[in-house]
């Protein structure tokens, strides 16, 4: 080799390396900015389409400025004879700096035991929010005899916020201290584990760098699920990569290569491998694009250009690293060819699979099946409020004390837009709806009674429904008020507010998965055709991912019932289960079968396998394990959709690592033969 093709084999990964450092050193703090992008609202996130969102944009029209209330309550005995006191309360808080448009009187409880108020807020406080809840806290305590909490939309934002305070930090740490403490384990050697770390942070910096500066001119949306989700994906992924290419190229330094050529044999053996495992995660995601509502499209770009920065750094940063570090990368373990290794566990699973292939995969697949049995258990009609946050949340104990003294629909009313000249027949079926306990129409001046606020000859009712406005039962009078009211001739009444909103947000979930579900299996479907030059093959491998979802889902339902005590999912959790779970299952099947078909060109299709499942084994199984804990760190974070997703991949990924692709898939290769690899051939005889 000549002097300049020393130096330039040298100088290249020096010159990628110091990229990567200035790179990593610029767009690093982005990892901890997300929060100034990303919105808590939740009425950002709804339906398209849907009726209540509707209202939504008819609703600002009623009022003098956008407003987010806050319902102060007030419960003790006899506490209803202290209204005078709580007014004056009520009436001091109009100058509380935050507070917007007329504040309502105390309204008492038929039981006498509570009070409430509800103090309009301005919805763009941001982190002012908490502070303006203690002051009004403080000033509504001057009721004396009383126990004062604070429900309403204002009260659960403000405990959402304080949620996901911990996405910047506590779940970043502790997804990287799982992460590093696996690695460690794996590989026994004080650098690699280093090396790959730094280049899932350095691909989560520019992944949030990027996000940030798209979510910043209105691209995308971010919120805190979006950003905790983006953090697990990337490092999670970014790691798996990581372990594919380092095993390659601890493979080629064993067979005595230099460094340099090592890590560059270990990038081109690779890198097809990676990319297509990636694409499949990417264009999943990127299929919730066709979605309606609008937290699920926010989710399928953020991730895919999570899953495009992991793959960057994989196929640059590492092989870099590595081509400079070499076999000290490995150090203190020593990497060793393949004839100086002991058999292990990996030997043996191959035997048993080559031996006798139909039992395994017969007993595999009842197994598999007994689990999938429970899936239509799993109920996804939503969270109710009071299993939203895991832990308990002053907002929800606030609700609950509400629900007990007023109609359990108090402080979320159903809202009602429709026109003026028919307001008296709109009033009149909304009351002889079952499930409603008033309705009324919204005055000018606030008060009860008075003449109701016509803007552009519409008006607005409130309703107040009998039951939980989160609980099914009144989704179903929200069906049914439409169903009324949407009789009344020339009324064009529309039906919204936070129940209507939850109805919505189901229906629309479950048109999203009709239609999403069979554009995430065509895409992976196509791409595994592709990457193996086979038809039969990737149909076995889509249907066995899809058996590992469903099995997860029949798990997950036994596990929230009878474990967490979750009462029901929340509507995208089945989709973002089925997406991250079949896309990130048919990663590992991609890594195996990819070997498995390069072993069997040189060895004939028997011994192609027993051989691909051997030397990939180990690294699989360490990726599956360190997906599945990132992915279980989500638990650090408080809310029953995080905890839910968690389990969810946590427990599939482990399912389909440990399971599927150890047993099932290479007991069904091996008992199919070279007929699976239909129509192209990979020798037909085996070698020895």
């Amino acid at each position: 080799m000549s002097p300049a093709a020393r130096r330039t084999r040298v100088l290249v990964p020096l010159l990628l390396l110091a990229l990567w450092l200035v790179a990593g050193g610029a767009l690093g703090p982005f990892a901890g900015r997300l929060g100034e992008v990303a919105t808590n609202d939740q009425a950002a996130f709804l339906p398209r389409s849907a009726e209540s969102t509707a209202v939504i944009a008819e609703q600002k029209a009623f009022r003098q400025q956008e407003t987010l209330p806050v319902i102060v309550v007030w419960t003790g005995p006899a506490v209803a004879d202290r209204k005078a006191d709580a007014d004056r309360v009520l009436g001091t808080l109009k100058s509380v700096a935050g507070v917007a448009g007329q504040v309502s009187p105390a309204i008492p409880s038929e039981d006498r035991e509570a009070l409430e108020g509800v103090v309009p807020l301005r919805p763009d406080l941001g982190d002012a929010l908490p502070g303006t809840l203690d002051r009004i806290r403080s000033a509504a305590e001057h009721v004396s005899g009383a126990t004062v909490q604070l429900a309403g939309p204002a009260a659960t934002q403000a405990d959402l916020s304080d949620a996901f305070a911990g996405i910047d930090g506590l779940l970043l740490a502790v997804a990287l201290a799982v992460v590093l403490l696996i690695l460690l384990l794996v590989y026994r050697s004080v650098l690699l584990p280093l090396v790959i770390i730094l280049g899932a942070v350095f691909a989560l910096g520019t992944a949030c760098a990027v996000v940030y500066a798209l979510a910043d001119h209105d691209v995308v949306r971010v919120d805190g699920q979006v950003q905790g989700i983006l953090s697990i994906l990337v490092i999670g992924a970014a790691t798996d990569y990581a372990l594919l290419l380092t095993a390659r190229c601890r493979e080629e330094l064993a067979r005595g290569a230099d460094r340099f050529t090592a890590a560059r044999a270990a990038l081109r053996r690779s890198w097809a491998a990676i990319v297509a495992s990636a694409a499949t995660v990417a264009l999943g995601l990127l299929a919730l694009l066709l979605s309606d509502l609008t937290n699920n499209r926010a989710l399928g770009p953020v991730g895919a250009i999570g899953i495009a920065c992991a793959v960057l750094t994989s196929l640059t940063f590492l092989p870099a690293a590595l081509a400079l570090l070499g076999r000290a990368a490995y150090w203190p373990a020593r990497p060793r060819p393949a004839d100086e290794r002991p058999e292990g566990v990996w030997h043996r699973i191959a035997a048993l699979v080559d031996r006798a292939p139909r039992k395994v995969w017969a007993l595999t697949l009842v197994v598999l099946l007994a689990g999938a049995a429970f899936a239509p258990a799993l109920t996804s009609r939503g969270v109710p409020l009071d299993e939203t946050f895991v832990d308990d949340a002053p907002s929800v104990a606030a609700q609950q004390a509400l629900s007990r003294h007023f109609p359990a629909g108090s402080g979320n009313p159903a809202v009602i837009v429709a026109d003026a000249d028919r307001l008296t027949d709109v009033v009149r079926a909304a009351r002889d709806t079952e499930g409603v306990a008033s309705a009324a129409a919204v005055s000018a001046s606030g008060r009860p009674g008075a003449d109701p606020l016509v803007v552009d000859g519409r008006v607005r009712v409130d309703v107040t429904l009998t039951a939980a406005p989160d609980s099914d039962t009144a989704k179903k009078t929200v069906a049914r008020l439409r169903t009324a009211l949407h009789e009344v001739p020339a009324a064009d009444a529309l039906v919204g507010g936070y129940t209507a909103q939850q109805y919505d947000t189901l229906r629309t979930a479950e048109h999203d998965r009709t239609l999403i579900v069979p554009v995430v299996l065509a895409i992976i479907l196509f791409i595994l055709v592709v990457l193996l030059r086979s038809l039969l093959l990737p149909v076995l491998l889509v249907a066995t991912v899809a058996l590992n979802f469903l099995t997860t889902l029949g798990v997950s339902a036994l596990v929230f019932r009878h474990v967490f005590g979750f009462t029901g999912t929340d509507p995208s959790v089945p989709l973002y289960g089925f997406v991250f779970l079949v896309a990130l299952g048919v990663d590992y099947n991609i890594f195996l079968m990819s070997r498995v078909r390069e072993e069997s060109l040189r060895h004939g299709p028997r011994q192609g396998m027993t051989r691909g499942l051997v030397t990939t084994g180990g690294v699989i199984t360490s990726a599956g394990v360190v997906l599945a804990a990132t992915f279980a760190a989500l638990g650090v974070i408080p809310l029953a959709f995080l905890a839910q997703i968690a389990f969810i991949v946590a427990f599939g990924v482990l399912l389909d690592t440990l399971v599927v692709r150890s047993l099932l898939v290479p007991a069904l290769v091996r008992d199919i033969g070279a007929r699976v690899w239909w129509p192209t051939s990979v020798g037909g005889t085996d070698k020895t």
